[in-house]
């Protein structure tokens, strides 16, 4: 069947809901519009209990830039079957994931960027934007956005208002690079004094009073992408930068309560950022961490540690878990089919009961809805494919179908 039916607030009257005066807007053969103006909770629930007749699901939600009711059906599909998200309905199961670009405009999105992301959110649920570093010490490379001062809000509103016009949902990713990071003139910090690359200097052992500094700067960063308009924040702790050097015992050597030798000190500094963020932005802002659950090197973290951390991030209060790789980077040499990291993202999916992204490797819808079914996440995150092919969502889904 595969229609959509889409209820809105404001638009175009529709009042003879009992005689069957149904206002519809035909989008495809495969979606329709219906707008309504003005009605009652009464009525709602009488028109979802027709189309209920009809074969349809239906369930509220209280996000009124989308919506204000969706009606689905098509459950033969996973992948573009909607997903609530803390207060929010992702329309479908793709995910746009932060890929950095380089193009931002002295730390701030400019029109190419803007359009380059609004052009992707067409038939995309979720946006995750290319990395933000939060201070700028924490700054990975050049052309790198920037959510360290109050300067850039009003340049991201119309970055999330471009997204969000498309009725994608939007996160800003935020991160500091620690030993990572590169041209900013300024000393480097991490866990340990450990250097990552070759030629760089070795980056100064983080005091308490750095951590503090740190969580800090990751919250303040957090508000102003609310302020700037997103949806919510997806805290950076994958492929080497800060959060994962405190994560990995090769570059976590500390022995106080951050310690590298246990899953506790480990993973201390993301519950204490993600307790800081939830209490500076509220309960309804999303919370989403980017996690390097396996560094896949001798000595580092493992697989079988997935699940405990999964829980101890659930537990603090994150609403979305991204699943990817950790030293290692965005790819695994020995892993050669679509989904690379789905061995941790089944492991972290059977730990927490929040929604689970699985990125790596994955090209087509075929692929995606694979992985669906597999159960081993909930969301799909398509990267390459998508910043090579804008219209990647919409013809995936029409391949489908």
């Amino acid at each position: 069947m595969g229609v959509i039916i889409w209820i809105k607030w404001g638009q175009i009257g529709l009042s003879a809901i009992s005689t069957g005066g149904f206002l519809g807007v035909l989008i495809s053969n495969k979606q329709i519009l219906l707008c309504a103006g003005g009605l009652c909770s009464t009525a709602l629930l009488a028109l979802t209990s027709y189309l209920k007749d009809y074969g349809f699901a239906g369930f509220p939600i209280s996000d009124g830039r989308l919506m204000d009711f969706l009606i689905y059906g098509d459950k033969k599909m996973l992948l573009n079957q909607p997903l609530k998200l803390k207060n929010i309905i992702l329309r479908n199961r793709i995910v746009m994931p932060p890929m950095a670009t380089g193009k931002s405009i002295d730390g701030v999105p400019g029109d190419v960027l803007i359009d380059y992301y609004k052009v992707r959110a067409k038939a995309t649920a979720l946006i995750i934007l290319e990395h933000e570093y939060v201070s700028p010490d924490g700054m990975a490379s050049i052309g790198q956005l920037s959510m360290a001062d109050d300067g850039v809000i009003d340049s991201y509103k119309n970055l999330t208002a471009a997204v969000c016009s498309q009725q994608a949902v939007i996160l800003a990713q935020i991160n500091h690079a620690g030993a990572a990071a590169r041209y900013t003139g300024l000393p480097t910090i991490a866990p340990s004094p450990i250097v990552l690359y070759d030629k760089q200097p070795v980056p100064h052992e983080m005091t308490k009073k750095d951590i503090a500094v740190v969580i800090k700067s990751f919250t303040d960063a957090a508000l102003r992408a609310k302020k700037a308009g997103f949806d919510g924040v997806e805290i950076h702790s994958a492929h080497g930068y800060l959060l994962n050097q405190f994560y990995s015992p090769l570059t976590n050597k500390r022995t106080d309560e951050y310690c590298g030798t246990a899953l506790e000190g480990r993973t201390r500094i993301h519950t204490e950022i993600i307790h800081e963020v939830r209490k500076a932005t509220g309960e309804d802002f999303i919370i989403a961490l980017r996690f390097g659950a396996c560094d896949y090197m001798e000595g580092g973290s493992k697989v079988d540690e997935v699940a405990a951390a999964s829980g101890i991030f659930e537990e603090a209060g994150i609403d979305l878990l991204d699943i990817s790789g950790g030293h290692c980077g965005y790819t695994v040499d020995t892993k050669t089919q679509p989904g690379w990291f789905s061995e941790l993202s089944a492991e972290a999916k059977k730990a927490v009961k929040v929604p689970v992204i699985l990125t790596g490797g994955i090209t087509s819808g075929e692929e995606a809805e694979k992985l669906l079914k597999e159960n081993v996440a909930d969301l799909i995150g398509v990267g390459r494919a998508v910043m090579q092919n804008a219209s990647w969502a919409q013809e995936a889904l029409a391949a489908l179908k």
